[in-house]
């Protein structure tokens, strides 16, 4: 296992670094194929036969076949890369981003020409747990209100 990274805490990012390079090297070699279209049509007829070409885990795989974009990432997909699957799937960029973060491709627009996400609490995983807490916290309180 890789050691642990200083940039390991950024909560919501998976920092594609050269233990990820190496990790998703398979998975983002079938993904870069799909920029040709003989590729894209092949696996169009036959997804599972095409993905087999590519001895990637399987988790990578079922990831790849079930549009698993952020465990993609995660399993050491590469954005760029895995963006031509997105594209096979008629997925844009933005669209894509959209579906990453939850927030859907209007709103993640909006935000980015906003000038993007705020850094407070979001410079580290421990700043999303303690929000999450004190959420859970009011959402008890005003449950026993209710009561």
């Amino acid at each position: 296992m890789a050691d642990k990274k200083l940039y390991d805490d950024i909560p919501g990012t998976v920092v594609f670094d050269s233990d990820q390079a190496a990790k998703g090297y398979h998975l983002n070699q079938f993904c870069i194929t799909l920029r040709l279209q003989h590729n894209r049509d092949a696996f169009k007829a036959d997804p599972e036969g095409y993905i087999d070409q590519f001895p990637m885990t399987a988790e990578q795989r079922e990831a790849a076949l079930n549009q698993q974009w952020n465990r993609l990432l995660e399993l050491g997909g590469n954005i760029y890369y895995t963006s031509k699957l997105a594209a096979f799937h008629g997925i844009n960029f933005q669209e894509l981003a959209g579906l990453m973060t939850g927030m859907g491709s209007e709103d993640y627009r909006a935000m980015m020409v906003a000038g993007g996400r705020s850094i407070e609490g979001n410079r580290y995983k421990s700043e999303w747990q303690e929000n999450n807490k004190a959420l859970q916290e009011n959402n008890k309180e005003l449950q026993d209100k209710d009561k």
